[in-house]
């Protein structure tokens, strides 16, 4: 029952301020800081899935694009300068791709109350798509859902993994 509250009001946040809009299914992989399972890094000592997918197209792990997951400071929903560059791709390919609609996605670690972790990822997942927007792409592109802590990256209690779930993550559709 709280579930299906949570989700009521999440759902209510995301038409109270985008209005409705439908969506594709979208990819499920993400990039990842450095200290999980998964393989690759980045320049900035994150790593990264090996293969990330932007409309059905295989991206090498080098690729701006490949990199879809910001990450954030503890209550902070100002996206640091080391991200700059990725948004700056993804808005110049969401330019120049007219057609294409993403979801972006706001999370929180534990800490804090369900409500204020959902506006802290509704406000981080806004941060990303105003950054969007300043590259090009169009609002009608952008969708923004904020799941605050429901959906963490990592299960943990400590700074590693709360460091991992303060994040924004860009979801493509994928084409099959």
């Amino acid at each position: 029952m709280k579930k299906l509250f949570y989700c009521a009001v999440a759902a209510a946040l995301v038409v109270g301020f985008s209005g409705c809009s439908t969506t594709e299914p979208v990819d499920e992989t993400v990039n990842v800081p450095t200290g999980t399972q998964r393989s690759g890094a980045d320049a900035a000592g994150r790593g990264v899935v090996q293969e990330e997918r932007v409309e059905g197209k295989a991206l090498d792990a080098g690729s701006l694009l490949s990199r879809t997951t910001i990450y954030f400071d503890y209550d902070s929903s100002t996206v640091a300068p080391e991200f700059r560059e990725v948004l700056r791709a993804h808005g110049d390919y969401l330019a120049a791709n007219p057609s294409v609609r993403i979801t972006i996605e706001g999370h929180t670690d534990e800490r804090g109350t369900r409500e204020y972790n959902l506006a802290l990822g509704e406000r981080r997942a806004y941060a990303v798509r105003q950054l969007l927007m300043l590259q090009g792409a169009t609002a009608s592109q952008l969708e923004v859902i904020s799941f605050g802590e429901e959906r963490p990256a990592e299960f943990g209690h400590d700074e590693a993994a709360w460091r991992l779930n303060r994040r924004a993550v860009l979801r493509y559709p994928a084409r099959r």
